[in-house]
């Protein structure tokens, strides 16, 4: 009776590790952090109170296709993930900010700990007049990314920079979208950075 027992839960285990594998959840997978992403604010403790994404910020997947697909409004930052809802929360808009210039060129970069076949990375950035004390939405993006990096289905590095100009005419607080859209699988990552003008 105990082998038909622990021959079961082998099983069960087998096929629940298949399951992620094919789903493309299993493992780890990017993050931003430059400028740095709320999910890697959480993971180096600077900001606390995050829940479980502090030990997984590369975490942050959920469908691709954003705007038109991907994770609904005011879960944005979260990828419509429930497990990582701290990241939509605007915490009144004191979420620490990195410093850019309006109209300047800026260096964007991802760290991969799993290298997905990638189509492309989006920016987007909110509007002016945003409420940074209210959850990200689309109405509150500018309605086309500022900058776009296609990559043709190649594999990324374990780190990646690419350089963009952040768009003129922005002051004070912002929130800028990063969207790393996945080839091989139907996800794209999102991440959240905080800026200030």
């Amino acid at each position: 009776m105990r082998k038909k027992s622990v021959g079961a839960a082998v099983v069960a285990l087998g096929v629940a590790g298949a399951t992620l594998l094919a789903t493309g959840s299993a493992g780890s997978h990017g993050y931003t952090d430059s400028p740095i992403s709320r999910q890697k604010l959480c993971a180096n403790g600077t900001v606390t109170n995050c829940g479980s994404i502090q030990w997984e910020p590369q975490s942050v997947e959920g469908l691709k296709g954003f705007p038109a697909a991907g994770p609904a409004d005011g879960k944005i930052c979260s990828a419509g993930l429930t497990q990582f809802a701290q990241l939509d929360d605007p915490r009144g808009g004191t979420w620490p900010a990195t410093r850019l210039t309006a109209g300047q060129s800026y260096s964007f970069r991802w760290q991969f700990t799993a290298r997905h076949r990638t189509t492309d990375f989006k920016y987007y950035i909110t509007r002016n007049g945003w409420d940074p004390s209210q959850k990200l939405t689309r109405a509150a993006l500018d309605p086309q990314p500022f900058l776009t990096v296609p990559y043709n289905s190649q594999q990324p590095p374990a780190t990646l920079s690419h350089s963009g100009t952040v768009p003129a005419g922005k002051t004070g607080r912002h929130l800028i979208l990063a969207v790393w859209t996945v080839a091989d699988t139907a996800n794209a990552f999102y991440a959240c950075s905080d800026v200030q003008f």
